[in-house]
C-alpha cells in the first residue's frame, strides 16, 4: 500500500472544513482528509471518541432514569429506616482522588509524547493506584451502607449507577495496566501510542461521569 495514500471523504458532513477552526487538542480526535494510509493515530481517536459518545447515551439513559423516577417517587424515595447514601469524608476523598488522577494520566501521555518513559511508568502507575484506591473506597462504602440492591428504588437505582460506573473504573484500571507493561517492551512505542492516548481519553470520560452521578446521588 502505498503510504502516502488519501482516502477521499465522501461523508455528507464537511468535517475537513471545520477542522481547520477546531483547536489543536480537539483536532487530534478527528481523522485527516478522511483518513490518510499513514494516520493510524488520527482514525484510531475518532473510532474510539465515537465509542465513548455511544457508552455517554448509556450512562445519560440511566441518569434521565434516576432523575424521572426520584422526581416521581420524592414522598416515598426512602424506605423507613434507611438513611440513604450520605455525603462522608471518605467519600469527598475519594472523590477527589479519583478526579485528580485525570491530571496525572494527562502529564503522563504528555510525558511519553516527548519520549519520556520513565515519567511517564511513574505517573501512569500512580494513576493506576489512585484508581484502585477509589475501587477500593467504593466497596468499603457499599458495606457500609444501610441498604442493598433489593431495596426500593433508592438501592436500585445507586447501586446499578455506582456499579456501572465500578465496572468502567475497573476497565480504565486494566487498561492502564496493560499499557503499563508495554511500556516495557523494547521500542513499543516509537511506532506510535494510541492504546496509551485512548485510555486516557476513556479515563477522562470516567471522572466526567463521575461528577454527574457524585452530584445527583450525594448533592441532590
Amino acid at each position: 500500500m502505498n503510504r502516502g495514500v488519501i482516502h477521499v471523504d465522501e461523508s455528507p458532513i464537511p468535517l475537513e472544513r471545520w477542522r481547520r477552526y477546531l483547536p489543536t487538542w480537539l483536532k487530534r480526535f478527528l481523522p485527516i482528509r478522511g483518513g490518510r494510509a499513514e494516520d493510524h493515530h488520527g482514525k484510531g481517536m475518532f473510532g474510539f471518541t465515537v465509542f465513548l459518545l455511544s457508552e455517554s447515551i448509556v450512562f445519560l439513559s440511566f441518569i434521565f432514569t434516576y432523575v424521572a423516577l426520584r422526581l416521581t417517587h420524592s414522598q416515598n424515595w426512602l424506605s423507613p429506616g434507611i438513611s440513604g447514601p450520605e455525603l462522608s469524608t471518605f467519600v469527598i476523598i475519594s472523590t477527589v482522588v479519583l478526579l485528580s488522577s485525570s491530571f496525572v494520566i494527562q502529564r503522563a501521555e504528555n510525558a511519553l509524547q516527548r519520549n519520556q518513559i520513565n515519567k511517564f511508568r511513574w505517573l501512569w502507575l500512580m494513576t493506576i493506584c489512585m484508581g484502585t484506591y477509589f475501587l477500593i473506597g467504593q466497596g468499603i462504602e457499599w458495606s457500609n451502607l444501610d441498604f442493598g440492591l433489593s431495596t426500593g428504588l433508592v438501592g436500585s437505582t445507586f447501586y446499578v449507577l455506582t456499579g456501572f460506573h465500578g465496572l468502567h473504573v475497573l476497565a480504565g484500571v486494566i487498561f492502564q495496566i496493560i499499557m503499563l507493561v508495554r511500556s516495557f517492551i523494547p521500542d513499543n512505542y516509537n511506532k506510535g501510542h494510541f492504546g496509551a492516548s485512548a485510555t486516557t481519553l476513556f479515563w477522562h470520560f470516567v471522572d466526567i461521569v463521575w461528577v454527574f452521578l457524585f452530584s445527583l446521588l450525594y448533592l441532590w
